[in-house]
């Protein structure tokens, strides 16, 4: 890929912000940042164009008191939280959008995006206050660029260079997903690399080696629907409650169901990989309620008894055969892991579905299985939330990586760096797949092959 061969700073990670004139300052002009539909993608600048406070080495980086700001806006969330690097999180702020999924089925982009905007300055105020500190208090700020809604991305980075600008203060671009498998290392303080990790929420199925810090590798993904998806049209067609999500909705009725009432086929069954599809099994469920004619317009709460245990029959079959799948996927992808990296003793399960009883329960048993154990953050950290940004920014600062102040004014035209499609890491030869939803995928390098790429130009 081009972009690998583009120089690489050391100690800086990139979260670049152009004017769409192409008036680059002299160190950057030779690079020729590639434009997509929606965003540049990353630029490098050597580290002598920066004052000394920004180009601190590592061993100093990771011997101060930071405490960081994290904004965190990918999705259908606005959130903000301070942390400090000893662990200790001073404050977290989640404004949620429940009552728009519930109005729309599901996220709305555009509708999306106004909420955030609508809301981003007091949450971030709000998360200020609760940790009694003013932004000049700040070591840094740091902020998810990728993956998620590029118009939801932009209200965060839009706000964390504002914040960063104003108060001189260098901030750090967050891979949504490395956050969510790096804040288990805030809350299990014996979770060292090399770890597995299982990431699972609306958008995304992911299970990865991570080597170290920034340095991951895809054992599988999704390639149609995620398991969160999943939960959330179930839901819908089921005329349940989605102010909370699909997930805790469809958990709550399967309680009340027979899980094996209805043979739902276990996906990709026949593909001896570690990648996760649930299009089918959406597909199938959907079929599933119309042969009964479970009518949605009629919410749970108003359903006859007979209508409520046929619904409850269908959530509870439709959740064991979506964690089946979760589970053959694991005990696969610890076979492959373990190969590679004997000395591996923990299975990170993050994302807003980990939040789920059943499905840690069922994992659980996977990781006891391999002699492994399971590493679940509570469930106000798995879920979308600042705290998982923030922490990463605090890793990523440790080591050297993050950008100098952006100026304290900057026009309204300038194009941020946003990755709505971001790999984490580079794919397993076994687990490499020609699906469309990957290639499709790879509109930006790996966060890894940057990784990666930056070390070699160290050495």
């Amino acid at each position: 890929m081009a972009c690998r061969s583009m120089a690489l700073s050391s100690k800086l990670w990139r979260l670049n912000h152009h004017p769409k004139p192409p008036s680059l300052p002299l160190s950057l002009t030779s690079l020729r940042p590639l434009r997509t539909s929606t965003s540049f993608l990353p630029t490098f600048s050597p580290l002598n164009s920066l004052s000394a406070r920004f180009s601190m080495s590592p061993n100093s980086a990771a011997k101060q008191d930071l405490v960081v700001l994290g904004i965190e806006t990918s999705c259908d969330d606005t959130a903000a939280a301070v942390v400090r690097s000893s662990g200790e999180i001073l404050s977290q702020v989640v404004s949620s959008q429940a009552d728009l999924l519930a109005r729309y089925g599901g996220v709305a982009p555009k509708m999306a995006e106004e909420a955030h905007s609508q809301v981003i300055d007091q949450v971030v105020q709000e998360a200020l206050e609760k940790a009694n500190l003013s932004e000049r208090d700040l070591s840094a700020v740091a902020v998810t660029i990728g993956p998620g809604l590029s118009l939801c991305l932009r209200v965060g980075v839009r706000k964390a260079r504002k914040v960063a600008g104003t108060f001189n203060l260098p901030i750090i671009g967050v891979h949504h997903m490395e956050a969510h498998a790096l804040v288990a290392r805030l809350t299990e303080q014996d979770l060292q690399f090399p770890f597995m990790a299982l990431l699972i929420s609306g958008g995304h199925n992911l299970l990865i080696l991570a080597h170290d810090l920034g340095q991951y590798l895809q054992l599988g993904t999704t390639i149609d629907d995620a398991i969160g998806e999943a939960y959330d049209k179930t839901a819908k067609w089921l005329g349940l409650d989605m102010r909370r999500s699909g997930g805790p909705a469809i958990e709550e009725l399967a309680l009340e169901g027979d899980a094996e009432s209805i043979k739902f086929s276990i996906p990709m069954k026949q593909h001896k990989d570690c990648n996760f599809s649930y299009a089918g099994l959406k597909t199938q469920v959907r079929l599933a309620i119309e042969s009964r004619n479970v009518n949605a317009a009629i919410p749970i709460s108003s359903a006859s008894s007979d209508d409520r245990r046929c619904r409850a029959d269908i959530a509870a079959s439709f959740q064991r055969v979506a964690v089946l799948h979760l589970e053959e996927r694991c005990h696969r992808a610890i076979e492959w892991a373990l190969k590679i990296e004997p000395s591996i003793k923990y299975l990170v399960v993050s994302g807003g579905v980990a939040s789920n009883k059943y499905v840690r329960a069922r994992l659980d048993h996977v990781v006891k299985k391999n002699n492994l154990h399971l590493v679940c953050p509570p469930p106000s950290l798995c879920t979308d939330n600042g705290v998982m940004v923030a922490w990463t920014g605090i890793e990523q600062f440790r080591v050297g990586r993050f950008d100098p102040p952006p100026p304290a004014e900057e026009p309204e035209d300038f194009v941020y760096d946003l990755r709505p499609r971001w790999p984490l890491g580079e794919e397993h030869a076994e687990g490499r797949s020609e699906a469309r939803s990957l290639r499709t995928a790879r509109i930006h390098p790996s966060l890894t092959s940057l990784v990666q790429a930056s070390l070699q130009q160290q050495s």
